[in-house]
């Protein structure tokens, strides 16, 4: 049997590293442990090491913080909604999400226990960064627009996202006599499509061999959003 690289007091700092800063990295504790011991220790080994005392990196619990004003417009919205049956159909759903073409996305993880977690065919594609100027070129004018004039009557909802309300993108609801769902600050929990893209997110990673390429991964992601049930 291989013998252990680190000590039972080094197993305990390491432990303790991770706990004090949840979001540390493992290669990050190696570099503090091997500045200490001065010998070499693997981010695999970290890994190791905090996973056998019951550690595992996940992905933080995202929130947004509600201010009592934001509790209170939420209310209010859904209290004038409350008794909308039919006009519900009438409400075009939009939303945006970033898609990466592995399935490492760059967030963070932090290390914690089991449990701990609560503690403190309409889709357009858009490569790059998501601006005011190519929200209208690239999804109002040529996807939005169209649909919204075959409808007999329709109200259009979209977040609160800055290119969203920016002043050429209002001017375009007003010229174009759009109606819009008026939606409260920080309640990207009201909209349904959240519920697709978790789906979707989650057959992606079902999905092997992962895409390659941004063309690649378009096509999963169009055969993971068709594949959900009506």
């Amino acid at each position: 049997m291989q013998p252990q690289c680190t000590t039972s007091r080094e197993d305990r700092k390491i432990v303790r590293i991770a706990v004090t800063d949840h979001s540390v990295t493992s290669r990050t504790v190696a570099q503090h442990i091997e500045s200490v011991t001065h010998h070499s220790v693997s981010a695999r080994t970290i890994r190791h090491r905090l996973q056998q005392s019951g550690l595992s990196a996940r992905r933080p619990l995202l929130g947004l913080p509600l201010r009592q004003n934001h509790r209170r417009l939420r209310s209010q919205w859904c209290d004038e909604r409350k008794m909308w049956a039919a006009e519900w159909n009438q409400v075009v759903f939009t939303d945006d999400s970033r898609i990466c073409p592995q399935h490492h996305d760059g967030w963070i993880r932090v290390w914690r226990h089991r449990g701990e977690r609560i503690l403190n065919s309409c889709k357009v594609r858009i490569a790059g960064t998501l601006n005011s100027q190519c929200y209208i070129s690239e999804v109002l004018e040529p996807v939005v627009l169209p649909c919204l004039q075959g409808l007999a009557t329709a109200i259009f909802q979209q977040d609160n996202a800055q290119p969203h309300l920016a002043r050429i993108v209002q001017r375009f609801f007003v010229n174009h006599q759009i109606e819009l769902l008026p939606w409260p600050a920080r309640s990207p929990d009201l909209s349904p499509i959240e519920n697709m893209w978790s789906m979707v997110a989650q057959r992606l990673t079902q999905i092997t061999p992962p895409a390659a390429i941004p063309d690649q991964l378009w096509q999963h992601v169009e055969a993971a959003w068709s594949a959900v049930p009506q």
